[in-house]
């Protein structure tokens, strides 16, 4: 792991030993226009951040998820040289519950794709991390999950129910293919989870820009393959959106095959190669 990933795991694990483990259980919350909570936590971490980031990266864009929508807007209007996305405080409904998984999140963007991603666990004391086309890592130990099973009723699968279409939640209720099922509520820690070989599939309906920037890259590097889709299509991962995508990813590419094609995904949306497919399924219709 190279030393600008180890400089920035310090800084998120000061970020949270300095503005989220001391009020972890004792925290007040308020609800956001959307419904989702913030507290002093998310805003403590997202200022202690980008201030530190501003001194080791003078000049480069700071985006946090507890900016407005016009400033986050303006941010990737006017980022060529690339820009920083962080979700100070990925979870938390988790932690505001006293429920102990959650997450911040931090990621390099340039050229519309990340660059850099890096998740703390505070609880565990662990930090996810992966440089694109290079490798991913927890806690400086290279991420390598085995390949494992290729059958679905063998799997643990992380799946987010919430934003899912009713008829897909009906199907998932009553002819699930994998052997069990987990919800736990921070999709950054849900994709490392995936990297690190403690669950084998994904599904998340509706997942924004600081949530899946630095887990997915963290997965991708370690061996997980995935799709995003926007409206039942490929969404276009070339730039950056504000808007929120649904994830489908497994631990391998045949996995990925039969969990898509059992949802019914457009091969064409896969980001693996064709060749690594061999079953044509029609479009996911959201």
């Amino acid at each position: 792991m190279s030393p600008e990933l180890t400089n920035l795991c310090r800084l998120l694990r000061s970020a949270a030993a300095r503005e989220i483990l001391p009020r972890f259980r004792r925290v007040a919350a308020q609800a956001k226009p959307d419904g989702s909570l913030v507290t002093e936590a998310d805003l403590g971490v997202q200022a202690f951040t980008r201030s530190e980031l501003e001194v080791s990266y003078p000049g480069l864009p700071f985006l946090g998820e507890e900016m407005s929508a016009q400033e986050q807007l303006a941010l990737l209007a006017d980022a060529p040289g690339g820009i920083w996305c962080l979700d100070p405080l990925d979870g938390t409904s988790n932690y505001v519950g006293g429920f102990p998984y959650f997450c911040i999140s931090l990621a390099l963007l340039q050229g519309g794709q990340a660059r850099l991603g890096l998740v703390l666990d505070p609880v565990r004391d662990e930090c996810f991390a992966a440089e694109s086309g290079v490798g991913a890592w927890l806690n400086g130990i290279p991420l390598h999950p085995p390949w494992g099973g290729e059958d679905l009723g063998d799997c643990l699968a992380i799946v987010d129910l919430k934003r899912l279409p009713e008829s897909l939640l009906s199907r998932l209720g009553h002819v699930a293919p994998y052997r069990s099922l987990r919800s736990l509520g921070s999709v950054a820690l849900e994709w490392c989870w995936l990297a690190s070989g403690r669950a084998r599939l994904y599904l998340h309906g509706g997942q924004r820009l600081w949530d899946y920037a630095a887990g997915r890259l963290i997965a991708t590097e370690a061996g997980v393959r995935s799709l995003l889709l926007e409206q039942g299509r490929r969404a276009a991962l070339d730039q950056f959106s504000l808007n929120p995508l649904m994830a489908v990813a497994a631990a391998n590419p045949v996995l990925l095959q039969h969990w898509s094609a059992w949802l019914a995904v457009e091969k064409d949306s896969l980001s693996v190669p064709r060749a690594e497919l061999d079953v044509a399924t029609p479009s996911l219709g959201l």
